[in-house]
Protein backbone atom coordinates (compact mmCIF):
# COMPACT_ATOMS: atom_id res chain seq x y z
CA UNK A 1 0.00 0.00 0.00
CA UNK A 2 0.93 3.42 -0.62
CA UNK A 3 1.75 5.72 1.69
CA UNK A 4 -0.78 9.49 1.98
CA UNK A 5 1.18 12.24 3.09
CA UNK A 6 -0.27 16.07 3.11
CA UNK A 7 2.38 18.15 1.36
CA UNK A 8 0.60 21.75 1.64
CA UNK A 9 -2.80 23.16 3.41
CA UNK A 10 -4.34 26.76 2.61
CA UNK A 11 -7.23 28.23 3.46
CA UNK A 12 -8.60 31.85 3.28
CA UNK A 13 -9.82 34.37 6.31
CA UNK A 14 -12.62 33.78 7.97
CA UNK A 15 -15.43 35.79 7.08
CA UNK A 16 -18.63 36.97 8.98
CA UNK A 17 -21.48 34.55 7.40
CA UNK A 18 -23.61 37.62 7.05
CA UNK A 19 -24.79 40.29 4.67
CA UNK A 20 -21.63 42.37 5.07
CA UNK A 21 -19.17 40.08 6.26
CA UNK A 22 -15.56 40.43 4.50
CA UNK A 23 -16.19 37.79 2.55
CA UNK A 24 -20.01 38.31 1.65
CA UNK A 25 -19.43 39.85 -1.90
CA UNK A 26 -17.24 36.80 -2.93
CA UNK A 27 -19.13 34.36 -4.52
CA UNK A 28 -18.15 30.97 -3.53
CA UNK A 29 -17.31 29.31 -6.43
CA UNK A 30 -14.49 32.09 -6.68
CA UNK A 31 -13.51 31.55 -3.20
CA UNK A 32 -13.63 27.93 -3.82
CA UNK A 33 -11.49 28.59 -6.92
CA UNK A 34 -8.53 30.65 -4.54
CA UNK A 35 -7.64 28.03 -3.12
CA UNK A 36 -7.46 25.78 -5.81
CA UNK A 37 -5.08 27.72 -7.55
CA UNK A 38 -2.66 29.11 -4.30
CA UNK A 39 -2.17 24.75 -4.17
CA UNK A 40 -1.08 24.47 -7.82
CA UNK A 41 1.18 28.14 -7.16
CA UNK A 42 2.29 27.10 -3.89
CA UNK A 43 3.93 23.78 -4.81
CA UNK A 44 4.69 24.51 -8.01
CA UNK A 45 2.26 21.97 -10.03
CA UNK A 46 0.11 21.99 -13.25
CA UNK A 47 -3.20 20.87 -12.88
CA UNK A 48 -3.02 18.13 -15.42
CA UNK A 49 -0.90 16.14 -12.51
CA UNK A 50 -4.12 16.31 -10.12
CA UNK A 51 -6.15 13.11 -10.42
CA UNK A 52 -9.11 14.12 -8.35
CA UNK A 53 -10.43 16.58 -6.97
CA UNK A 54 -12.81 16.38 -3.69
CA UNK A 55 -14.39 19.34 -2.12
CA UNK A 56 -16.96 19.23 0.76
CA UNK A 57 -20.17 21.59 0.97
CA UNK A 58 -23.09 21.66 2.92
CA UNK A 59 -25.93 23.82 1.55
CA UNK A 60 -25.67 22.54 -1.91
CA UNK A 61 -28.16 25.10 -3.32
CA UNK A 62 -28.42 28.52 -5.01
CA UNK A 63 -24.64 30.12 -5.42
CA UNK A 64 -23.01 26.30 -3.73
CA UNK A 65 -25.50 24.23 -6.30
CA UNK A 66 -24.49 21.92 -9.20
CA UNK A 67 -21.35 20.63 -7.32
CA UNK A 68 -19.51 23.44 -7.01
CA UNK A 69 -16.21 21.44 -6.78
CA UNK A 70 -16.37 21.12 -10.34
CA UNK A 71 -17.42 24.53 -11.37
CA UNK A 72 -14.16 25.73 -9.18
CA UNK A 73 -12.27 23.62 -11.02
CA UNK A 74 -13.00 25.35 -13.85
CA UNK A 75 -13.19 28.69 -12.37
CA UNK A 76 -9.81 27.67 -11.40
CA UNK A 77 -8.28 27.32 -14.78
CA UNK A 78 -7.51 23.92 -14.22
CA UNK A 79 -7.60 21.75 -17.52
CA UNK A 80 -11.14 20.10 -18.37
CA UNK A 81 -9.56 17.08 -17.71
CA UNK A 82 -9.70 17.11 -14.00
CA UNK A 83 -12.75 15.91 -12.51
CA UNK A 84 -14.41 16.80 -9.28
CA UNK A 85 -17.20 16.09 -6.76
CA UNK A 86 -18.75 17.51 -3.85
CA UNK A 87 -19.26 15.91 -0.24
CA UNK A 88 -22.02 16.37 2.40
CA UNK A 89 -21.05 14.52 5.40
CA UNK A 90 -22.23 17.74 7.27
CA UNK A 91 -20.00 19.86 9.50
CA UNK A 92 -16.86 17.41 8.74
CA UNK A 93 -17.27 17.15 4.80
CA UNK A 94 -14.04 18.53 4.47
CA UNK A 95 -12.48 16.47 6.67
CA UNK A 96 -14.38 13.19 4.93
CA UNK A 97 -12.68 14.57 1.58
CA UNK A 98 -9.12 14.72 3.02
CA UNK A 99 -10.38 11.09 4.30
CA UNK A 100 -11.90 10.05 0.68
CA UNK A 101 -8.43 11.76 -0.91
CA UNK A 102 -5.75 9.72 1.66
CA UNK A 103 -7.70 6.69 1.13
CA UNK A 104 -7.51 6.44 -2.13
CA UNK A 105 -4.08 7.29 -2.43
CA UNK A 106 -3.25 4.21 0.08
CA UNK A 107 -5.75 2.04 -2.43
CA UNK A 108 -3.46 3.18 -5.37
CA UNK A 109 -6.41 4.58 -7.11
CA UNK A 110 -4.28 8.18 -7.02
CA UNK A 111 -1.07 9.90 -6.74
CA UNK A 112 -2.26 13.61 -5.94
CA UNK A 113 -5.92 14.30 -4.78
CA UNK A 114 -6.81 18.10 -3.52
CA UNK A 115 -9.31 18.10 -1.08
CA UNK A 116 -10.90 21.01 0.78
CA UNK A 117 -14.40 22.83 1.42
CA UNK A 118 -16.19 25.61 1.11
CA UNK A 119 -19.38 27.17 2.64
CA UNK A 120 -20.68 30.83 2.09
CA UNK A 121 -23.01 31.36 4.67
CA UNK A 122 -23.57 34.98 3.61
CA UNK A 123 -24.92 33.92 0.54
CA UNK A 124 -26.21 30.61 1.35
CA UNK A 125 -27.66 30.36 5.10
CA UNK A 126 -27.78 27.53 7.08
CA UNK A 127 -30.69 25.41 6.52
CA UNK A 128 -31.17 26.66 2.93
CA UNK A 129 -31.21 23.30 1.29
CA UNK A 130 -34.06 21.62 3.69
CA UNK A 131 -36.32 24.72 2.54
CA UNK A 132 -39.51 23.42 1.02
CA UNK A 133 -38.61 19.83 2.29
CA UNK A 134 -41.22 17.39 3.46
CA UNK A 135 -40.82 15.12 6.46
CA UNK A 136 -40.45 11.55 6.16
CA UNK A 137 -42.88 9.10 7.51
CA UNK A 138 -40.32 6.48 8.37
CA UNK A 139 -38.12 8.57 10.38
CA UNK A 140 -41.17 9.95 11.96
CA UNK A 141 -42.30 6.68 12.54
CA UNK A 142 -38.85 6.24 14.44
CA UNK A 143 -38.78 9.39 16.08
CA UNK A 144 -42.30 10.38 17.13
CA UNK A 145 -41.45 13.42 18.89
CA UNK A 146 -39.04 14.46 16.11
CA UNK A 147 -35.89 15.23 16.26
CA UNK A 148 -33.74 19.06 16.87
CA UNK A 149 -31.16 21.44 15.71
CA UNK A 150 -27.96 21.43 16.87
CA UNK A 151 -28.08 24.10 19.63
CA UNK A 152 -30.92 22.37 21.21
CA UNK A 153 -28.86 19.32 21.21
CA UNK A 154 -25.33 21.70 22.60
CA UNK A 155 -28.11 22.19 25.12
CA UNK A 156 -28.71 18.39 25.97
CA UNK A 157 -25.32 18.24 26.30
CA UNK A 158 -24.35 20.60 28.36
CA UNK A 159 -27.54 19.55 30.75
CA UNK A 160 -25.98 16.02 30.86
CA UNK A 161 -22.36 16.81 31.44
CA UNK A 162 -23.11 19.40 34.08
CA UNK A 163 -21.31 22.25 32.14
CA UNK A 164 -22.96 25.57 33.95
CA UNK A 165 -23.19 29.08 31.59
CA UNK A 166 -20.01 30.25 33.17
CA UNK A 167 -17.96 27.39 32.32
CA UNK A 168 -19.25 27.28 28.68
CA UNK A 169 -18.45 31.44 28.48
CA UNK A 170 -15.13 30.81 30.43
CA UNK A 171 -14.14 28.20 27.43
CA UNK A 172 -15.47 30.50 24.83
CA UNK A 173 -13.41 33.82 26.21
CA UNK A 174 -10.09 31.57 25.97
CA UNK A 175 -10.93 30.62 22.44
CA UNK A 176 -11.17 33.75 21.17
CA UNK A 177 -8.03 34.82 23.39
CA UNK A 178 -5.69 31.40 22.24
CA UNK A 179 -7.02 32.54 18.49
CA UNK A 180 -6.09 36.17 19.20
CA UNK A 181 -2.20 35.17 20.81
CA UNK A 182 -1.82 33.04 17.92
CA UNK A 183 -2.86 35.70 15.07
CA UNK A 184 -0.75 38.14 17.05
CA UNK A 185 2.64 35.88 16.66
CA UNK A 186 1.68 34.73 12.91
CA UNK A 187 1.06 31.47 13.62
CA UNK A 188 -1.77 31.23 10.77
CA UNK A 189 0.44 32.93 8.35
CA UNK A 190 2.16 29.97 6.63
CA UNK A 191 -1.69 28.92 5.76
CA UNK A 192 -3.60 31.78 5.22
CA UNK A 193 -4.55 33.04 1.66
CA UNK A 194 -5.49 36.64 0.92
CA UNK A 195 -8.45 37.25 -0.49
CA UNK A 196 -9.38 40.04 -2.70
CA UNK A 197 -12.83 41.82 -2.88
CA UNK A 198 -14.01 45.45 -3.74
CA UNK A 199 -11.58 48.18 -1.86
CA UNK A 200 -9.00 45.76 -0.86
CA UNK A 201 -8.03 42.84 0.35
CA UNK A 202 -8.84 40.29 3.35
CA UNK A 203 -6.01 38.90 5.20
CA UNK A 204 -7.47 38.08 8.74
CA UNK A 205 -9.76 36.27 10.28
CA UNK A 206 -13.02 38.50 11.04
CA UNK A 207 -14.49 36.35 13.21
CA UNK A 208 -11.84 36.63 16.13
CA UNK A 209 -12.76 39.15 18.89
CA UNK A 210 -9.69 39.64 20.88
CA UNK A 211 -11.38 41.96 24.05
CA UNK A 212 -14.38 38.65 24.15
CA UNK A 213 -14.26 38.63 27.95
CA UNK A 214 -16.69 36.03 30.51
CA UNK A 215 -18.51 39.05 31.35
CA UNK A 216 -19.16 40.22 27.92
CA UNK A 217 -20.56 36.85 26.93
CA UNK A 218 -22.98 36.53 30.02
CA UNK A 219 -24.93 38.96 29.25
CA UNK A 220 -26.41 37.46 26.12
CA UNK A 221 -29.38 35.44 25.55
CA UNK A 222 -29.91 31.87 24.72
CA UNK A 223 -30.23 31.56 21.26
CA UNK A 224 -32.31 28.40 20.48
CA UNK A 225 -34.90 28.51 23.43
CA UNK A 226 -39.12 28.67 22.75
CA UNK A 227 -41.74 27.79 24.90
CA UNK A 228 -42.16 24.46 22.85
CA UNK A 229 -38.86 23.19 23.55
CA UNK A 230 -38.82 24.36 26.89
CA UNK A 231 -42.42 22.52 27.67
CA UNK A 232 -40.62 19.36 26.18
CA UNK A 233 -37.00 19.70 27.46
CA UNK A 234 -38.35 21.19 31.19
CA UNK A 235 -34.78 20.44 32.51
CA UNK A 236 -32.66 22.61 30.96
CA UNK A 237 -31.37 25.32 31.88
CA UNK A 238 -31.27 26.99 27.95
CA UNK A 239 -27.45 28.02 28.29
CA UNK A 240 -26.38 28.44 24.65
CA UNK A 241 -26.02 31.91 23.40
CA UNK A 242 -24.24 33.27 20.21
CA UNK A 243 -21.13 33.59 22.64
CA UNK A 244 -20.77 29.88 23.28
CA UNK A 245 -21.39 28.91 19.72
CA UNK A 246 -19.86 28.92 16.43
CA UNK A 247 -20.12 32.14 14.44
CA UNK A 248 -21.76 31.85 11.18
CA UNK A 249 -18.84 32.38 8.51
CA UNK A 250 -17.47 32.34 5.18
CA UNK A 251 -14.54 30.30 3.62
CA UNK A 252 -13.16 27.56 1.75
CA UNK A 253 -9.89 25.62 2.16
CA UNK A 254 -7.80 23.01 0.35
CA UNK A 255 -5.17 20.25 1.24
CA UNK A 256 -2.58 18.79 -1.26
CA UNK A 257 -2.54 14.74 -0.85
CA UNK A 258 -0.34 12.71 -2.26
CA UNK A 259 1.69 9.20 -2.03
CA UNK A 260 4.98 9.51 -0.81
CA UNK A 261 7.03 8.29 -3.62
CA UNK A 262 5.06 10.84 -5.96
CA UNK A 263 6.17 14.06 -3.15
CA UNK A 264 9.75 12.51 -2.91
CA UNK A 265 9.99 11.93 -7.11
CA UNK A 266 8.66 15.69 -7.53
CA UNK A 267 10.82 16.85 -5.05
CA UNK A 268 8.28 18.11 -2.40
CA UNK A 269 8.40 17.78 1.15
CA UNK A 270 6.35 15.12 2.94
CA UNK A 271 4.56 17.57 6.06
CA UNK A 272 2.97 14.50 7.84
CA UNK A 273 0.99 11.41 6.96
CA UNK A 274 -2.22 10.17 7.64
CA UNK A 275 -2.03 6.96 10.52
CA UNK A 276 -5.54 6.40 11.39
CA UNK A 277 -9.29 7.00 10.05
CA UNK A 278 -12.23 6.51 11.83
CA UNK A 279 -16.17 7.70 11.22
CA UNK A 280 -19.41 6.84 13.30
CA UNK A 281 -23.15 7.22 14.02
CA UNK A 282 -23.73 8.34 16.83
CA UNK A 283 -27.33 9.81 18.69
CA UNK A 284 -29.09 11.63 16.58
CA UNK A 285 -31.19 13.76 19.47
CA UNK A 286 -28.15 14.66 20.85
CA UNK A 287 -26.13 14.90 17.47
CA UNK A 288 -23.01 16.27 18.66
CA UNK A 289 -21.53 13.59 20.79
CA UNK A 290 -20.00 11.42 17.77
CA UNK A 291 -16.37 12.40 18.51
CA UNK A 292 -16.56 11.09 21.65
CA UNK A 293 -16.98 7.63 19.98
CA UNK A 294 -15.05 8.12 16.82
CA UNK A 295 -12.02 9.00 18.92
CA UNK A 296 -12.60 6.13 21.11
CA UNK A 297 -12.80 4.23 18.01
CA UNK A 298 -9.85 5.81 15.77
CA UNK A 299 -7.47 5.11 18.91
CA UNK A 300 -8.47 1.55 18.77
CA UNK A 301 -7.47 1.23 15.28
CA UNK A 302 -4.26 2.90 15.52
CA UNK A 303 -3.01 1.55 19.21
CA UNK A 304 -2.00 4.98 20.75
CA UNK A 305 -3.79 6.37 23.67
CA UNK A 306 -5.21 9.76 24.35
CA UNK A 307 -1.67 10.39 26.10
CA UNK A 308 -0.11 9.92 23.14
CA UNK A 309 -1.36 12.62 21.14
CA UNK A 310 0.37 15.63 21.43
CA UNK A 311 -2.45 17.52 20.30
CA UNK A 312 -6.38 17.55 19.37
CA UNK A 313 -8.29 19.93 17.11
CA UNK A 314 -11.96 19.10 18.12
CA UNK A 315 -14.59 21.35 16.42
CA UNK A 316 -16.34 24.30 18.48
CA UNK A 317 -19.45 23.73 16.79
CA UNK A 318 -20.72 24.54 20.41
CA UNK A 319 -18.78 24.85 23.34
CA UNK A 320 -20.53 22.29 25.48
CA UNK A 321 -19.01 19.58 22.30
CA UNK A 322 -15.36 20.21 23.05
CA UNK A 323 -16.22 20.02 27.12
CA UNK A 324 -17.77 17.05 27.37
CA UNK A 325 -15.22 15.11 24.84
CA UNK A 326 -12.34 15.97 26.95
CA UNK A 327 -14.04 15.07 30.14
CA UNK A 328 -15.12 11.28 28.72
CA UNK A 329 -11.43 11.20 26.78
CA UNK A 330 -9.59 12.51 29.94
CA UNK A 331 -7.97 14.88 27.45
CA UNK A 332 -5.75 17.41 28.35
CA UNK A 333 -7.38 20.81 28.04
CA UNK A 334 -3.59 22.32 27.40
CA UNK A 335 -3.48 20.30 24.00
CA UNK A 336 -7.24 21.28 22.99
CA UNK A 337 -7.17 23.48 20.31
CA UNK A 338 -4.32 25.40 21.49
CA UNK A 339 -4.73 28.16 18.84
CA UNK A 340 -8.27 28.52 19.51
CA UNK A 341 -11.28 27.00 17.51
CA UNK A 342 -14.49 28.10 15.92
CA UNK A 343 -15.99 29.37 18.32
CA UNK A 344 -13.40 31.85 17.69
CA UNK A 345 -12.00 31.32 14.18
CA UNK A 346 -15.60 30.70 12.59
CA UNK A 347 -17.04 27.52 11.60
CA UNK A 348 -17.79 27.95 7.24
CA UNK A 349 -19.37 24.28 6.98
CA UNK A 350 -18.28 22.42 4.19
CA UNK A 351 -14.94 23.90 4.76
CA UNK A 352 -14.16 23.53 8.43
CA UNK A 353 -12.70 19.93 7.97
CA UNK A 354 -9.64 21.26 6.07
CA UNK A 355 -8.88 24.39 8.02
CA UNK A 356 -9.12 22.06 11.41
CA UNK A 357 -6.55 19.47 9.40
CA UNK A 358 -4.34 23.09 8.82
CA UNK A 359 -4.29 24.11 12.36
CA UNK A 360 -3.34 20.63 13.11
CA UNK A 361 -0.58 20.16 11.01
CA UNK A 362 0.40 23.84 12.01
CA UNK A 363 0.57 23.21 15.84
CA UNK A 364 2.37 19.96 15.23
CA UNK A 365 5.22 21.81 13.35
CA UNK A 366 5.29 24.79 16.00
CA UNK A 367 5.59 22.28 19.14
CA UNK A 368 7.96 19.76 17.62
CA UNK A 369 4.41 17.58 18.54
CA UNK A 370 4.36 14.14 16.88
CA UNK A 371 0.56 12.78 16.47
CA UNK A 372 -2.06 14.63 16.20
CA UNK A 373 -5.80 14.22 16.45
CA UNK A 374 -8.94 15.80 14.49
CA UNK A 375 -12.76 15.91 15.27
CA UNK A 376 -15.75 16.67 14.19
CA UNK A 377 -19.23 16.78 15.34
CA UNK A 378 -21.55 16.18 12.42
CA UNK A 379 -25.55 16.73 11.70
CA UNK A 380 -27.65 13.66 12.11
CA UNK A 381 -25.65 12.68 14.74
CA UNK A 382 -22.32 11.26 13.02
CA UNK A 383 -18.55 12.24 13.30
CA UNK A 384 -14.91 11.97 11.53
CA UNK A 385 -11.63 11.34 13.67
CA UNK A 386 -8.37 11.19 11.49
CA UNK A 387 -5.29 10.67 13.44
CA UNK A 388 -2.08 12.34 11.13
CA UNK A 389 1.68 12.21 12.55
CA UNK A 390 3.73 14.99 11.57
CA UNK A 391 7.10 13.53 9.52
Amino acid sequence: MSTAVIVDVVRTPSGRGKPGGALSGVHPVDLAAGVLQAVLERNGLESRQIDDVLLGCVSQVGDQSMNIARQAVLAAGFDESIPATTIDRQCGSSQQAAHFAAQGVIAGAYDIVIAGGVESMSRVPLGSSRAGGSRSPLLDARYPEGLVNQGVSAELIAQRWGLSHDVLDAYSAESHRRAADAASRGLFDSQLLAVEVDGGEVTADETVRAGTTIEGLSGLNPAFRTDELAARFPDVDWRITPGNSSPLTDGASAALIMSEAKANELGLTPRARFHAFSVVGDDPLFMLTGPIPATRRILERSGLSIHDLDAYEVNEAFAPVPLAWAHDLRADPDKLNAWGGAIALGHALGSSGTRLLGTLLATLEATGGRYGLQTMCEGGGMANATIIERL
